[in-house]
């Protein structure tokens, strides 16, 4: 196992700068994500950490050692890629040995670390098979394992779960998880799928347009979100437009036409201040963070506001609704107790303040 750090890590592809100024620390034995959308520069930092590129300045720690000129095959850094990368024309033995060829290692002690990964990996005796005898699944457990087989400071993942169908995905991150836990290496994960992210993950690094917006617990980015982007990205939220109205040692008060006033504890307003230098005082133009999750539906009339449902997801035991409050959209997700309500009924909305963020408004979100 090893430390990772990254320390104003900056590369450019000619005019187009990828990633600027990238700060993050990969903990021993952690998992972590980085998190974005296509091109916001994850998969960069991550051929960056792995020698395939050179960063354009900045340097890469791998425990005291600096790498930034360490040839690849020098990192001892196990490599799993979207598309297994497996030699059709090798048995499985031979792909997951391929790493080993060139450590001096005796054909005895090779065998037994093959068989080693295949068991850890949960697919043993298929050293004989070839790839195409093996289904999608069975074929990233063996990528994997020829990735650990090296016994790496550090597993480097690279969406490795995109390619399959959604039920084989969602079986294999808890598995990979659970291996992960088993061997304990460091292991840094891409993915643009935010269930994949908060399911995995120790920590989540996300990025948009090639800088980290925010570094935290699966927890800490989800409930306290640092920017809009972050609130946008992970999970289904409404940002309604606000104004500070005044704030005290515990709360801060926004008021927002469709809700009035709403008191936010500061512990869910964690992110003030850390918006590229953003602050909310008395006065401010402010964004109200409110989950779709977090917002409940229930029959027409009483004091809370009143919504028009537009549409209506039906997903079995839950229900996502498109909701109009004047010209404000917004959406919510409830359970469903005996039916849910339908396109063109009206209805009630509570939240909960102390499931709501503040947050600076970003127009650039």
């Amino acid at each position: 196992m090893a430390r990772v750090e990254l320390v104003n890590i900056r590369k450019s592809f000619g005019a187009l700068k990828a990633v600027h100024g990238a700060d993050a620390v990969f903990e021993e034995g952690s998992f972590t994500t980085l998190l974005g959308p296509s091109g916001c520069g994850k998969t960069t930092i991550l051929r960056m950490i792995s020698g395939l590129e050179s960063p354009t300045s900045g340097d890469i720690f791998i425990g005291e050692r600096r790498i930034n000129d360490v040839p690849v095959h020098k990192r001892n850094l196990g490599l799993v890629f979207q598309n297994y990368a497996l030699f059709p024309h090798r048995t499985i033995g031979e792909n997951i040995a391929f790493g080993l060829k060139y450590r001096n290692i005796s054909p005895s002690d090779m065998a037994q670390k093959v068989k080693d990964a295949l068991d850890i990996v949960r697919l043993p005796k298929v050293q004989d098979r070839y790839p195409s005898q093996l289904s999608g699944g069975q074929q990233q457990r063996i990528a994997l394992a020829r990735a650990i087989v090296i016994e790496p400071d550090v597993l480097l993942l690279d969406e490795p779960l995109s390619a399959l169908d959604a039920n084989l995905r969602e079986d294999m991150r808890v598995e990979l998880k659970a291996i992960q836990d088993r061997i304990g290496v460091t292991s840094i994960f891409v993915t643009h799928d935010q269930s994949e992210a908060l399911a995995m993950s120790d920590k989540i690094i996300v990025m948009s347009a090639g800088r980290i917006e925010q570094i935290g617990t699966p927890e800490e980015v989800y409930n306290t979100p640092a920017t809009a982007f972050v609130a946008g990205f992970l999970g289904a939220s409404n940002m309604l437009p606000a104004r500070v109205l005044g704030r005290d040692a515990s709360h801060i008060l926004l008021e927002t036409p469709e809700f009035g006033q709403t008191a936010v504890a500061l512990a869910r307003a964690a992110a003030l201040g850390t918006n590229r230098g953003a602050t909310l005082s008395t006065g401010d133009k402010a964004l109200l963070m409110i989950r779709a999750e977090k917002l409940t539906l229930g029959p027409a009339g009483g004091d809370a506001p009143q919504a028009v449902v537009e549409n209506v997801d039906y997903q079995g035991q839950l229900a996502r609704y498109f909701l109009r409050i004047g010209e404000t959209r917004l959406q919510a997700i409830n359970m469903i107790d005996a039916a849910p309500f339908l396109a063109g009924q009206t209805v009630s909305l509570t939240l909960n303040p102390n499931a709501c963020s503040a947050l600076p408004e970003d127009t650039s979100a």
